[in-house]
């Protein structure tokens, strides 16, 4: 997430994710997801796309995404000729994870307004689309119009993207344009089960979760209850609605103990296990995991390493042998999906 940690400065915040991407690929994960906020302490990073770009080249082996682009600020041509000139660079390891956003003072300083927010996702999004699976496109619809113009750059290689979803409405729109959800970590297995439910057939969806790996349970639950709302507090003020609609705010401490009750925190074992439930009861096997809670690169760098070194193989394995059972199981017809 790019968060500054209190006493610390946006060039710290930065550089220490640029850290942990690389420290992300030396741990043996598949991928690396950069966030995107405007005006907060929560993230500094104002442009995943661009980030990711710099992440791309730092790594060699890593995907990248983004979690998420947000396309109610921005262009989505401007976004697809990125995408698709880091995917061309990079030999297709981009990922390309976009939202609708929130009603917040972005949309203002950045001239798009409300209603982008409120009714021009559907369109943007199908615009992107166009782009990135065109040789050619034009336009004309409520929010954005030209003339025919062609696609460049083009590139060889496909571009996975993935829709944030908070809502049923946004989870119908990405389930009509086959585009699989990136689903946050402020709900659950069961939400998110649901959420599978309700889209209605079989897709890669991505699931976030926060992870803290340490001797016991006890003092990873510690570890995140103390030093997560020392950060998150002030972060989750730069949250300014646009208008003047009321905004419920998040108590940071009971908002950290709910992940711990929610997402893999607690020893080796605790979290393989929690990760291996997410999987079992949503049927998401992509699971992206927030490291930063514990609010130092000491930590976030250590996590990562346990993480990679402690927790991936347990899960792996588990996985791969749950798989493995599932398509032979004498019930089953075909493989695993």
């Amino acid at each position: 997430m790019a968060t500054r940690f209190p006493g610390r400065s946006d060039d710290d915040a930065l550089a220490r994710t640029v850290e942990a991407a690389v420290a992300a690929e030396r741990a043996g994960f598949d991928e690396v997801w950069v966030a995107e906020h405007h005006f907060m302490s929560y993230g500094v990073c104002p442009s995943a796309i661009t980030l990711a770009g710099f992440l791309l080249g730092a790594t060699s082996r890593i995907a990248v995404g983004t979690a998420v682009s947000v396309l109610s600020t921005q262009h989505p041509v401007a976004l697809g000729e990125q995408a698709a000139m880091l995917a061309a660079v990079s030999g297709g390891r981009l990922r390309l994870g976009v939202g609708r956003g929130g009603p917040w003072r972005d949309l203002e300083v950045f001239g798009t307004g409300l209603d982008r927010y409120e009714r021009g996702f559907a369109e943007a999004l199908d615009l992107l689309l166009a782009w990135l699976g065109s040789e050619r496109v034009g336009w004309s619809g409520e929010h954005f119009a030209f003339r025919e113009v062609p696609v460049v750059p083009r590139t060889a290689h496909p571009i996975p993207v993935f829709v944030a979803c908070t809502s049923p409405a946004t989870e119908a729109l990405a389930a009509a344009r086959g585009l699989p959800m990136l689903l946050g970590m402020h709900v659950g297995d069961e939400e998110k089960a649901e959420a599978v439910a309700r889209y209605g057939r079989p897709a890669p969806h991505v699931s976030a979760a926060l992870a803290q790996v340490a001797d016991t349970r006890e003092a990873a639950v510690r570890l995140v209850t103390e030093e997560m709302p020392r950060w998150l507090g002030p972060g989750l003020e730069g949250y300014v609605p646009l208008d003047d609609r009321p905004r419920r705010r998040r108590d940071p401490h009971a908002y950290a103990r709910r992940l711990c009750e929610l997402h893999p925190v607690g020893t080796p074992d605790d979290c393989a296990e929690a990760i291996c439930a997410t999987v079992e009861r949503t049927g998401i096997r992509h699971i992206l995991l927030m490291v930063e809670a514990a609010g130092s690169r000491e930590a976030s760098l250590e996590n990562i390493a346990r993480l990679g070194e402690e927790v991936l193989p347990r899960v792996r394995a588990a996985v791969s042998s749950g798989a493995r059972d599932e398509r032979h199981r004498p019930d089953r017809a075909g493989p695993a999906g």
